[in-house]
């Protein structure tokens, strides 16, 4: 083949893969409706960015395509991907993924049974932020402040009269009415209290047999007394025991309380001072908002995702063999951005001109240099880290080093990602003027681990082209976890 119809076939290439990156970045489709546009008008869309996700019932059906100003509202601008019914008592909500995830907007296509019609602005609401809490509390503390105070005046007697200031003076007049009442039934009382000496005279003599009585019965106390003594002994032993045990508890809780009265000590201070309660506030602010950025980063790294993978081919061109052995690491399931790395075993090496000057001298005694070039291979065992971003539909892009030169690389699910088909491309500065190298393969995924593997690498060079056969094993983090889970952690 022509090395300039070389050239022009993958500059032609490039520009294809080019324009399908632009109007997959851009998320533009000529092909694809564009889709239904619905606008929400909120109170407050703070933490909603643009192309933010919009979800009902947690899946994602399309994306935020814009945010305005509305008078005193928010407008939020949504673009349905996928076909909803909303009807007219639809609303919508600014929801959080878990306790710090980012934030979307969830639709309630609503109870209705009409259908919503279009250019209808749904209504949106907001949850209640922190600082709509802290209002609230301040409210409950100054209600409390406000009961306290006119019950503090009504018991002293200072301030304007109150209902509760009225009871008390009505308790005092029933007082005087009682006092009133018994001096008026004075002789009443009399007879009753003569009542209760018949009463007394009666218990007079009825007292000896009851003594009789209660003697005969302890003395019955007594034999039950005698026949566990040991037992009683013991109980209050174990009393006099606990209560000598406690005295020193009791001195000390004495004392604890005697100076937080006097304002020593560091709760004493918060008790008493003003000053050391301002301080308190500030700093339980400053260990909330050190917990929050903790919590933050923590969840960030409990939401890393990394699966290994190792796989091996042979070509048909030469038997030679290729392995591969590396990562894929994503930030959180919903992030773009992606990260992989691995070390690679090549069939042929990367290609070098290497120049040897020769000297030779001649019978007569003439001295010569001959210059020679010759084309070896080095470096077989290179490494690849590449940066990738993941489109809407899974189109993967990769850029970065591919074995140890710069190169892109495109990555297409099919069949639920059963399928992947792949391009690379790389070594765009190849020796004697040779063409990049190109590799065009697909992976088939006979389960969740297991996969072959096949395609055509290096189609521009004659001299190296092949086709290319294998297969190769792929742990996800899942696997991973479970894996370091079940290694035996006790010694022999």
């Amino acid at each position: 083949m022509n090395q300039a119809v070389k050239v022009g076939v993958f500059a032609t290439l490039v520009l294809i893969l080019l324009a399908y990156f632009i109007l997959r970045i851009e998320d533009l489709n000529p092909f694809q409706p564009e889709g239904r546009r619905v606008d929400a008008v909120f109170d407050s869309v703070a933490g909603l960015d643009d192309r933010s996700a919009v979800r009902v019932a947690g899946v994602r059906v399309g994306r935020v395509d814009g945010i305005s100003l509305d008078g005193a509202q928010a407008r939020v601008h949504l673009l349905l991907e996928e076909p909803v019914a909303l009807t007219d008592q639809a609303f919508a909500r600014i929801a959080n993924l878990g306790l710090l995830g980012d934030k979307y907007v969830e639709l309630v296509p609503g109870p209705g049974a009409q259908p919503l019609a279009d250019g209808v602005v749904i209504p949106g609401t907001t949850p209640p932020g922190f600082d709509d809490a802290m209002v609230k509390l301040n409210q409950v503390a100054d209600s409390i402040v406000g009961l306290t105070g006119p019950l503090g005046d009504s018991i002293t007697g200072r301030g304007e009269e109150t209902s509760l200031s009225r009871l008390i003076s009505n308790l005092e007049a029933t007082s005087e009415q009682i006092r009133l009442l018994v001096e008026a039934n004075r002789e009443q009382l009399s007879g009753t209290i003569r009542n209760f000496e018949s009463v007394s005279a009666t218990l007079a003599a009825e007292l000896p047999r009851l003594a009789t009585q209660m003697e005969a019965l302890l003395g019955q106390v007594q034999a039950v007394v005698a026949e566990n003594r040991g037992a009683v002994s013991q109980s209050t032993a174990n009393v006099a025991e606990l209560t000598e045990e406690l005295k020193g508890p009791v001195q000390d809780l004495k004392e604890i309380s005697g100076r937080l009265a006097r304002g020593e000590g560091s709760i004493g201070k918060l008790l008493t001072s003003d000053e050391a309660h301002d301080e308190l506030v500030s700093t339980l602010g400053a260990v909330q908002t050190g917990v929050e950025k903790l919590s933050d980063t923590l969840g960030r790294v409990q939401r890393l995702r990394l699966d290994i993978d190792m796989q091996g081919w042979a070509l048909a061109n030469g038997g030679n063999g290729y392995g591969s052995f590396g990562g894929t690491l994503l930030p959180s399931e919903d992030s773009r951005r992606m990260y992989r790395f691995g070390v690679v075993q090549t069939p042929r090496g990367d290609l070098r001109t290497k120049t040897q000057t020769v000297t030779t001298t001649a019978p007569d005694g003439s001295v010569g240099t001959t210059t020679v070039e010759t084309l070896t291979e080095e470096d077989t065992k290179v490494l690849s880290a590449l940066v990738g971003y993941r489109l809407d539909g899974g189109t993967r892009l990769w850029t970065g080093l591919i074995e140890s030169d710069f190169g892109v690389q495109v990555e297409q699910p099919f069949l639920k990602d059963r399928l992947w088909l792949d391009l690379q491309a790389f070594n765009f500065n190849r020796e004697q003027n040779r063409s990049p190298h190109l590799r065009l393969s697909g992976r088939w995924f006979l389960n969740d681990n297991l996969y072959v593997v096949g395609g055509y690498d290096d189609p521009l060079e004659g001299e190296y082209d092949s086709l290319f056969v294998g297969g190769g094993i792929r742990w996800t983090d899942d696997d991973l976890k479970y894996l370091l889970g079940s290694v035996p952690t006790g010694g022999l």
